[in-house]
């Protein structure tokens, strides 16, 4: 993902972000959704989450955060650690299953145990 100076949401200039997909042969302006959507610290979280529900990968330089049950086939996919976090402590509240929190970019993994989720 690269940056670019561009026009912001409030006619400053900000540098927009760039965001490529090898696997699609494309990048993105976001500039339009940093003015569109407003919110502007979440316009990149939420053309990956919506390139990902379009077309089943994310784009280039996102990482994600797995949360996965160790004795069920429940799992999710967050691009926050906090989120992946809350996920598998109410998973692990809910059902008593441990779950394994692990970073796209790392071997390192945390496991939440339903004790730890009380």
């Amino acid at each position: 993902m690269t940056e670019r100076n561009s026009d912001g949401p409030t006619g400053e200039d900000f540098d927009a972000p760039i965001v490529t997909c090898e696997r699609c042969d494309r990048e993105w302006d976001l500039a339009e959704e940093f003015a569109d959507l407003g919110v502007g610290n979440h316009a990149v979280e939420q053309f990956a989450l919506d390139h990902r529900r379009h077309t089943g990968h994310f784009p280039d330089e996102i990482a994600t955060w797995r949360a996965v049950c160790r004795h069920c086939p429940e799992e999710t996919e967050r691009l926050a650690s906090d989120a992946a976090t809350r996920w598998a402590e109410t998973h692990a509240r809910h059902t008593r299953h441990a779950v394994e929190i692990r970073h796209a970019r790392s071997d390192e993994t945390t496991l939440v145990e339903a004790d730890d989720a009380e």
